[in-house]
């Protein structure tokens, strides 16, 4: 049994058992990631953070039936994923390419396998790491940061063509190394954006 396979469970029994503790561990463990993938759907802060606080008062009233072998962390964002969908039909907001989006996730929350939504962040994660240091940086201005080609050109003093170079550059090398899923993963990370095509 690997490590993350031993702290879900005894997360989960602890939880079971009403430690309030686990409860706060819980929370501060997968709050800020939860909160982003949220609204990367709904594209509303604040209705994330409702929607997120929703999943942990369910977690909580629920707790006494989680099953200590199955993953947690599939457990909330199937959730937080639930509960987007259920605001997407309550408001009508979703759109063709948001659809696709969602139901790309929505494959990757079938996976049986617990670890492979992490897996997959922490491999798009290492692929922008390793990118060219300027090239990590315009990267990162963009999808993180959410500058527009012509700021993040006036702020390093490049060329727009430049800009769109790096940024291209970025995401051949990405989906290089993580394949297919990268869009479906950057889209976890930092949100809904166009992404190139391939």
């Amino acid at each position: 049994m690997n490590d993350n396979s031993g702290h879900n469970q005894s997360l989960v029994h602890r939880l079971k058992e009403g430690d309030e503790s686990a409860y706060v561990h819980l929370i501060d463990t997968y709050d800020r990631r939860l909160c982003l993938y949220a609204n990367s759907l709904v594209g509303d802060i604040l209705l994330a953070e409702d929607i997120v606080q929703n999943v942990y008062i369910k977690v909580w009233e629920v707790r006494k039936k989680l099953n200590p072998e199955l993953p947690l962390t599939s457990f909330l964002y199937k959730s937080v994923y639930n509960d987007c969908i259920t605001e997407f039909h309550k408001n009508k907001l979703i759109t063709s390419l948001k659809r696709k989006h969602i139901e790309e996730l929505d494959a990757i929350f079938e996976d049986k396998d617990e670890d492979s939504l992490e897996r997959l962040i922490t491999m798009v994660k290492q692929a922008i790491q390793e990118l060219p240091p300027k090239c990590k940086e315009v990267f990162l201005m963009s999808k993180k940061e959410g500058l527009t080609h012509i700021e993040i050109s006036n702020y390093l003093n490049l060329s727009p063509k430049t800009i769109e170079r790096h940024i291209t550059m970025a995401f051949s090398r990405i989906r290089e190394s993580v394949g297919n899923k990268s869009d479906i993963t950057l889209f976890l990370l930092f949100g809904f954006r166009q992404y190139p095509k391939t």
